[in-house]
């Protein structure tokens, strides 16, 4: 079997390497830190595949899948319709309402007096929200009604996210930890992965300003069995329903945003994708033919047999940055020590944000540039191993936190939702 995987990250880097172990793989357009893998250039509606799997948000939402599928062809990941989910967060909210799943009260703005006499009639914390799609970057939590203020400005102008978020959601800033569920959907039915924690903010103790994830670990110990089971219960399965009664036929990957509050669990938020960097997490303990079950679910056709199973006990990825991320990263500088990483035994490296410098050597070439992963007995082994491979790697300026996994269950507070 061939297989297209389409982006050019790191979650396309570990698609792509645990699918090659039962496939032909070629990723669209991928990257050149992606050692052994076949790149291509070429559009991928126009390579020769049995299977595409779709990693980013924006091809989902522009319609690539509608493509490719009107050629008769089986793709892993939604159509336009159903990737309106993340396209628009205030679709999103109607959806979750007609399925009757829990999540956060929320006003919609797109004119600003409205929206700031709202933030001098309630009182904060508030979780502020591009309506489009923003990389993962457009959510600010506060309780600050001056930071609410300035930042709903700098949205509904056009400033911060140009037309994605000239309409915004205030929400109520939910409390609690923080989980992410990922279930791959065939349109009917849907098996969930393992649980997975990342971490938004870019600076340790979850400060600084949110990005698009600077590090997870799975799985949670606080996330039982009986909790992923609720979250099927009460979230994505509703949600595939839904979309059913809406003529939606959703195959692709389902991710939940979910916060454990003291009222019981709420959906922050629904992905149309694999997560970043929670599949790097994810696809290291995935024990099975990982190529067969997204084949399955594109085709329609999920059976028992089909249901992820994990046997790599744990695994904790740190991700290394430019100098400057998320607001301006500095590109261009040499990377060193990606082999000296990957020689770790148990360790994984992939590749981000990397280019091909003049002399032929890597160099970064966006703001997320690396993702190293450790796996291990337990998550203090695979984070042990993780931060190893990591001090390997070196650029000038290189940014990363040092506090991913260092006592699991505390990532919740780290920002909500992307």
């Amino acid at each position: 079997m061939r297989v297209c995987i389409v982006g050019s990250g790191g979650r396309e880097h570990a698609l792509a390497a645990a699918l090659s172990a039962t496939a032909e793989v070629v990723v669209a357009p991928g990257n050149p830190g992606m050692a052994g893998l076949a790149c291509s250039d070429v559009p991928p509606e126009w390579i020769d595949a049995d299977l595409w799997v779709i990693g980013p948000e924006q091809p989902l939402v522009e319609g690539l899948a509608d493509r490719i599928r009107g050629r008769g062809r089986l793709v892993f990941g939604p159509g336009a319709d159903g990737a309106r989910l993340e396209g628009s967060k205030v679709w999103m909210k109607e959806v979750l309402a007609a399925a009757r799943v829990p999540t956060a009260e929320s006003r919609v703005f797109d004119e600003l007096e409205p929206a700031l006499r709202y933030l001098r009639a309630t009182s904060g914390p508030w979780a502020i929200k591009t309506d489009g799609l923003a990389a993962g970057k457009g959510v600010l939590v506060t309780g600050t009604r001056e930071e609410a203020r300035r930042d709903v400005e700098a949205k509904l102008s056009g400033k911060a996210f140009g037309d994605a978020g000239r309409r915004i959601l205030i929400e109520e800033a939910l409390s609690g930890q923080e989980i992410s569920v990922i279930a791959v959907c065939d349109g009917r039915q849907a098996y969930p992965l393992d649980c997975a924690q990342d971490y938004k903010r870019v600076g340790n103790g979850g400060t600084g300003p949110n990005t698009g994830g600077m590090g997870a670990y799975s799985p949670v110990p606080f996330a039982s069995s009986e909790i992923v089971g609720q979250v099927m219960e009460r979230a994505i399965l509703p949600t595939l329903h839904a979309l059913s009664k809406r003529a939606i036929n959703y195959r692709g990957a389902l991710y939940a945003g979910v916060m454990l509050t003291e009222d019981g669990l709420k959906i922050l938020e629904f992905n149309v994708r694999f997560g970043d960097p929670e599949t790097q997490v994810l696809l290291p303990r995935w024990d099975g033919d990982v190529t067969a079950t997204l084949f399955a679910a594109a085709s329609g056709a999920l059976t028992d047999d089909h249901a992820a199973r994990f046997s790599a006990p744990a695994a904790v990825c740190v991700v290394l940055a430019s100098p400057g991320y998320p607001d301006k990263p500095e590109t261009g500088a040499p990377i060193e020590g990606i082999d000296e990483a990957r020689a770790v035994p148990g360790a994984h490296v992939y590749a981000a944000g990397v280019a091909t410098g003049p002399d032929g050597r890597l160099v970064t070439a966006g703001g997320r540039v690396l993702n190293v992963v450790g796996t291990g007995a337990d998550l203090a082994g695979a984070r042990r191993l993780a931060y190893r491979a990591a001090t390997m790697v070196r650029w000038p300026g290189m940014v990363s936190r040092s506090d991913i996994a260092d006592i699991a269950g505390t990532a919740g507070t780290d920002g909500g939702s992307s």
